[in-house]
């Protein structure tokens, strides 16, 4: 890299970085929001028929314009990507760069919400207004069954190819990321006000000590809750039958009878763990780190179970009209001083190799921190949550949404 280029990433890094009364993170529910839960959002696509919906790239052509306008319309989550006042400073270095005008729309909030948005656009083969779409692993999973999502062009994305780290390259899901792009991912463990509760090791402590009864949260995405609940059963999440997640359920029902569970949450944790509120919770690695700037006494802690892993994937929908435009970006966050300066905001794992190196002269204190950048011996308890068919996770999520009073 020149160093013009160098030097202005530097300058684009402080100005990123400057302000930390507002680190960025996502401030809304991951996964299924409660109410969508509570009426069987997830079966929306049976219901609907959305088998017959399915389609093919023969009966569903996509025709790329990028040559021809230089426009790129983005989809992403709330405050998850790099801010200074109302400019995100890495896009305008792209848009600086390659001349494309980004329209960035945070507009993900959860999954099932999104794909309620969009779900008879794509099933019927019409635009959805937008070229990149950043979906959760099982989210994506499912829009790439179904044949809604453009193959990549990998002559667009050699960053991609180069700088991908090794244990992202083969989804089960999409085993050659032939249609997925990781943006970033994040870890679920337990976090914990130290002020109040000492030192907390696994998630059984977490479920049965006395003194944290009606003191903790846990997730209302299904995905991590469960996982633990498994994990606690003795069962892999990543692989698990019918009887192990009915003992899974049947044992996340007895906390919530006992009253040891104050409430389910997305990571509005954040307010009434600094407060004192809530004691300890399930929470998501990104948020931790962030909380900690404020609150020292908040501590992030591996679970002796084990922890859940997933990633935010950025998609190319059918009939999105700026492919090329969109792989650019793509190509682009996946230079490792970009990647790096975007992880110093947002905080979750960094996808792309090299970014640890380049956050040196970004922000050195985040070099070593393993939530960013976590080592194979942190990963080794790392567990994903199975792929569902339909008709099951909509069994699943009506179970769960019963549980947790959706």
């Amino acid at each position: 890299m020149d160093p013009a280029r160098m030097d202005a990433l530097m300058r684009l890094a402080r100005l990123s970085n400057g302000d930390r009364s507002g680190v960025g993170r996502r401030t809304f529910l991951r996964g299924a929001s409660l109410s969508a839960l509570a009426v069987g959002v997830p079966g929306l696509l049976s219901a609907c028929g959305t088998d017959s919906q399915t389609q093919t790239t023969d009966s569903c052509k996509s025709t790329d314009i990028s040559a021809d306008e230089p426009v790129l319309n983005f989809a992403n989550w709330p405050e998850y990507i790099d801010v200074k006042g109302k400019a995100m400073p890495s896009l305008q270095a792209f848009e600086g760069e390659s001349g494309i005008t980004v329209n960035y729309n945070a507009e993900i909030n959860d999954n099932n919400e999104f794909f309620g948005k969009v779900k008879d656009q794509l099933g019927a083969c019409e635009p959805t207004g937008r070229d990149i779409i950043t979906l959760t692993d099982w989210m994506a999973a499912r829009l790439i069954g179904y044949g809604w999502i453009q193959e990549l062009d990998k002559a667009n994305l050699p960053n991609v190819e180069a700088n991908l780290k090794a244990d992202l390259k083969s989804p089960t899901w999409d085993e050659d990321r032939a249609y997925s792009v990781p943006w970033q991912s994040g870890l679920t463990g337990i976090a914990y006000n130290a002020k109040y509760t000492g030192e907390i090791s696994s998630f059984e402590e977490l479920m049965t000590r006395p003194d944290l009864k009606g003191k903790i949260s846990l997730l209302s995405e299904l995905g991590d809750t469960m996982l633990f609940m498994l994990l606690l059963e003795g069962a892999d999440p990543s692989d698990f039958d019918s009887e192990e997640w009915d003992a899974a359920i049947a044992r996340l029902e007895g906390y919530v009878g006992s009253g040891h569970i104050r409430k389910f949450t997305g990571n509005n944790y954040i307010r009434d763990l600094n407060a004192g509120n809530l004691v300890a919770c399930e929470a998501w690695s990104g948020d931790v780190i962030a909380m900690q700037y404020d609150n020292p006494d908040i501590k992030w802690v591996v679970p002796e179970e084990g922890l859940g892993i997933w990633s935010d994937n950025m998609l190319v929908p059918n009939r999105a009209d700026h492919k090329a435009n969109a792989e650019k970006l793509m190509n682009y966050y996946y230079e490792p001083e970009v990647a790096a300066t975007l992880a110093a905001w947002v905080n979750y794992i960094c996808p792309v190799e090299g970014a640890q190196e380049a956050m040196e002269k970004i922000d050195p204190s985040l070099v070593d921190n393993p939530l960013i950048f976590p080592d194979d011996e942190f990963l080794a308890n790392a567990y994903g949550f199975m792929g569902l068919e339909d008709k099951v996770r909509q069994q699943y999520d009506k179970d769960f949404a019963r549980v947790i009073g959706a």
